[in-house]
Order: C-alpha cells, then structure tokens, then sequence
C-alpha cells in the first residue's frame, strides 16, 4: 500500500516553484516560446503528436515547454488532456495514395513513375557539428517549387500488377478504438497497428532492430516511404456527404518482405506497414518491421520465438507512458511495504540464529 506523507503539502508548493525555476532557466536568456519549439523542434513535436494520439503541434510543442523538454513527460501531457476533449464524431480512412508528397523514395526500384524525392532529410549530411547555427546564422534557403505536388502511385502497386506481392487486406469491420478501449489480447492487426503507432519510438526502433540482427524471419526492403499532407474528411449526416475539415502530414512506410508459398499458391512476396503523424521517418519504419514480425501466424510461418513476434510481449511493454508510470510509482512512499518485509527477514534471521544455538 501507499502512504500519504502527512504535512507535505508545503514542501510539495515549493519543489513545484523549483520546477517552475528550473524550466525557465537563467533569465537573462530569452525565454523559449511555443512558436520556436512548433517550427523549430518539429521533429520532437511530431514524435509527441504521434504518441500522445493528437494531431496539433501548438498543443504538443506547450506540452515539451512544459515539460522541460522531456518528451514521454510531453506525450503524457498530451494524452491527459486528450481525455478532456469531447468526441463528436469520426472522420473518414484517410487517402495516403492521394498524399502531396514533400518526401518519397523507394529502396526497391531506381527509377519509378513520380521519381524519387529526396525532401528534407538527414540521410546524406555529414555527422558533423554545425558552428553557424550557435552563432545564430541563417540556413540555406530551399528553392521554391513551381507547382504543387502531384500524388503519386504506390511502389508496391507495381509489384501487384504482377501478383508478386501479396494483397492488402480489406476489411471493413470498425476497428476498435485503443484510446477509448483497453488494450484486449489476442490484438487484431488494426489494434496492433494502433498500438505500435503510439508505443515508444526508442522500444519500437529496438524491437525493429532485433528483426534485423536475426530474431524474426524479417529481411526487409523499404518499397516506399512517403511524407506529405492528406485531407481530413468527415461525413456530415445533415448533407449526406463528406466534407474537408484540415489536412495532416504523415509518415507512411510500406515494407516488401521475404516471399512466402505454397503448394497452391506461388511465392509472392509479404507486407509491414508503418503511419505515423509528421514527420517520423525512424518510427514508422520501425513500425513496419515489427507489424511484419507479429504477423508470423497468419502468414503460416513457424514461430521462432523471437521477442518481436511475441504481440503481448510487444504491445504490452511498449507503451511508454504505462512503463513510466510502473516504474516510476517505486520512488513514492512505500513506508509500509518496505517495514513489513524489513520486519519478515529480522524474524527469519532470528530463527536462523535460535536454530544454530539449539544445534
């Protein structure tokens, strides 16, 4: 049990005017404003979008101000306020074939209809600290684009022309809502999908990883990753059709992965898929290869026992706020707990002692 610790409530006041105190920091340096953290720290703030299961960046770039720049404290934040927010409806599956790509490239195929677009990414830039941007300098300006991008076909749609890949399910049964819903095992591949999207990237990049080094069945090609806007639909009753209500930037990833067959079907290759808010290339990537692992079963493969296939083991442990909260829950008073056990190893000492001197 937990014990309230009587007459701290000052002591709590202060250590809470402390935090306050620490957050701004010295204050003859200009303070951080929600605006810098949303434009300038976008990649944190997606992250925080992503797994605190809301789409808004001013909301997640006050929630790391607020949070000293802790990001699993941030998506905490941001998933109890979600809780206040009032459900009024669902918008419709969201088109990612028909994204305005500002990023699209393939590991598959060279050359493709609608090219490869590099966008902005860390992929080719050296590893190097950049002094210009502690003496405030101004970046290179990116050239303008004469037009808007154009959606662009999907790299596995290629090799489905040819039957090499296999079909994407479809499946019109509502998915369950996880922010709504417990999480209930055995999980459905729509609920694993939910909860990889929100579980922690630095978990979901391990998991990935292990894939890799040879702890799944999981050699994989990324056929497609994509970052760029889609509009929000949402039926209207009273109209009778859907209407545009705003636009997201997502990360989608679609893996190809190694072929399965059988004596009825010939060798195709098979699928991991990765959404994740904004920008968040690492993640979704992730998400892709760890989605493909869980889905050793209803591919027909034997399991190898690797940890990424084991979806309890996965979903259960990969959500970093419940991880936070059991872990972190040891540091509060446990005077209780702690004097019933000190009090049980004194008495079995004591009986070891009593029974040496009687022998």
């Amino acid at each position: 049990m937990y014990v309230a610790v009587k007459g701290g409530e000052r002591a709590i006041e202060n250590a809470h005017d402390w935090l306050a105190e620490e957050r701004r920091g010295d204050t003859s340096v200009a303070e951080l404003t929600v605006p810098q953290i949303r434009e300038q720290l976008s990649l944190a703030v997606n992250r925080v979008m992503t797994e605190g299961s809301l789409y808004d960046p001013d909301l997640a770039a006050l929630a790391i101000k607020q949070a000293r720049g802790d990001l699993i404290e941030a998506i905490f934040l941001i998933r109890a306020y979600r809780t206040t927010l009032p459900r009024f409806g669902y918008s419709d599956p969201v088109d990612t074939g028909g994204m305005a790509c500002d990023r699209r490239i393939s590991a598959t195929f060279k050359d493709l209809p609608g090219g490869q677009v590099l966008g902005p990414t860390f992929d080719y830039t050296h590893r190097l600290l950049d002094f210009k941007l502690a003496a405030d300098g101004e970046g290179p300006q990116a050239p303008e684009r004469d037009t808007a991008p154009a959606p662009v076909p999907r790299v596995t749609g290629f090799l489905n022309r040819e039957g090499l890949i296999e079909a994407a399910p479809e499946d019109d049964t509502p998915p369950p809502d996880l922010t709504r819903e417990p999480l209930e095992m055995p999980a459905n591949r729509a609920l694993r999908l939910q909860a990889l999207t929100r579980a922690d990237e630095g978990f979901t990049l391990g998991m990935a990883y292990s894939t890799q080094r040879g702890y799944a069945r999981n050699h994989a090609f990324v056929g497609e990753l994509r970052i760029g806007t889609v509009p929000v639909e949402m039926e209207v009753a009273e109209l009778g059709f859907a209407i545009e209500i705003g636009e997201v930037t997502l990360t989608e990833c679609e893996t190809v992965n190694q072929f399965k067959g059988s004596k009825t079907e010939p060798p195709q290759f098979t699928r991991g898929y990765g959404l994740v808010f904004g920008q968040s290339e690492r993640k979704a990537i992730s998400m892709a290869l760890v989605d493909r692992a869980m889905r050793w079963e209803e591919l027909g493969e034997d399991d190898v026992g690797a940890p990424a296939q084991d979806a309890e083991f996965v979903l259960y442990h990969g959500d970093n706020i419940q991880a936070t909260g059991f872990l972190e829950h040891i540091k509060l008073p446990h005077y209780v707990d702690f004097q019933s056990e000190l009090e049980l190893v004194r008495k079995l000492r004591r009986d070891a002692g009593d029974q040496e001197a009687a022998e």
